[in-house]
């Protein structure tokens, strides 16, 4: 996963919410050349891009890295690629967007690149997690398709490519058709980008839109282009707040229950007493985390004997920690931590167990 900055020249989006773009393609589609686009054309709001790669491929990073736009420096790019965002939405994508909004300059506008073979509802979904929720909308989905693939009805430009990029990592836990993944990809969308239309013949493109268009399940732009060059003020500030819309966006994921489900959740705080130690801490957590079954816990900590407070982040059962800040003077010391499970999980024992 990518983070960068960039400038884009459009009216804010009032609201405590920080609107967000998910673009979503096959390899080979356009995402990464449509996302330097919008850097390229960067001038009045803040932007963070994020990328998802995953396999041995390592490219999209590496050709965000080497930009050359002075608001794209090579330490605002963050790389992951531990899986499509689909498979590790708890384990990756939502802790990095907590990191991001926890950053002391929050960006106006967040731009999240999907590796090919993601899944889009998943993601969709969780932006409904507690602390993302009230933080973040998701602006618009955009799909960027191939159009001569798709003339050619191979969806992705290499197929056996994205086959490759599949089965070389094993955090992907879905094997749909190609076929399939487009259409889910189609049926998320707010825009659809029909790209590289240069490479098509004379007529083609549009008959290849109106077909597009014709597929989808609501009222949606096709709109053409080559070499992702699409006006900024376009694809930002489509203002479809996607994850109160997710009826309208069918996948063939829906009616599998429990599949990719990310939505049912529960989180609560719980005060931790003075630490002895930041190991045995940890080890407690653990404990607590495979016994409940609980996805994350977060917070900060006092430890016996240490002037700067603990931080603590969990997931599952990885957990890291740090010294981040003196703890305030005068404040009593006492931690304080979330956590986040499944719903109906015993709020009473955990917070019980995190004390003993």
């Amino acid at each position: 996963m990518t983070q960068s900055f960039a400038k884009i020249p459009a009216a804010k989006i009032p609201a405590a919410k920080i609107p967000a773009t998910v673009i979503t393609g096959f390899l080979g589609a356009g995402k990464t050349t449509l996302v330097r686009h919008i850097l390229a054309n960067a001038g009045g709001r803040r932007i963070a891009i994020i990328v998802n790669e995953f396999g041995s491929l390592g490219v999209d990073g590496n050709l965000l890295k080497g930009c050359g736009f002075a608001a794209c420096a090579d330490d605002d790019i963050v790389e992951l690629a531990n899986g499509c965002l689909c498979c590790t939405v708890a384990d990756e994508f939502l802790p990095t967007m907590e990191a991001l909004l926890d950053r002391p300059t929050q960006p106006d506008h967040i731009v999240i690149e999907t590796s090919g073979l993601a899944l889009p509802k998943p993601l969709l979904k969780a932006f409904d997690w507690p602390s993302v929720r009230a933080r973040i909308t998701v602006d618009g989905v955009i799909a960027v398709v191939d159009g001569p693939a798709v003339a050619d009805g191979r969806f992705a430009d290499d197929p056996d490519l994205v086959e490759q990029q599949r089965t070389e990592d094993a955090a992907v836990d879905h094997d749909n058709p190609l076929a399939e993944v487009f259409e889910d990809q189609l049926n998320a969308a707010d825009l659809v980008i029909l790209n590289k239309t240069d490479l098509l013949a004379d007529g083609a493109a549009a008959l290849l839109a109106a077909e597009i268009a014709g597929k989808l399940p609501r009222a949606v732009q096709v709109v053409q282009a080559r070499e992702g060059r699409v006006d900024a003020t376009v694809l930002l500030g489509l203002n479809a707040a996607a994850e109160d819309d997710l009826a309208s966006r069918p996948s063939h994921h829906d009616s599998v229950d429990g599949e990719h489900e990310h939505d049912d959740f529960d989180s609560f705080p719980v005060e931790i007493a003075e630490a002895d130690a930041p190991d045995t801490l940890l080890a407690k957590l653990k404990a607590v985390a495979l016994r409940h079954d609980i996805l994350r816990i977060k917070g900060f900590v006092p430890v016996r004997g240490k002037p700067m407070r603990l931080a603590v982040q969990g997931v599952g059962q990885r957990f890291s920690h740090h010294f981040d800040q003196p703890w305030p003077a005068g404040a009593e010391r006492v931690g304080h931590l979330v956590v986040i499970g499944r719903s109906g999980i015993d709020r009473a024992a955990i917070a019980a167990d995190i004390a003993g």
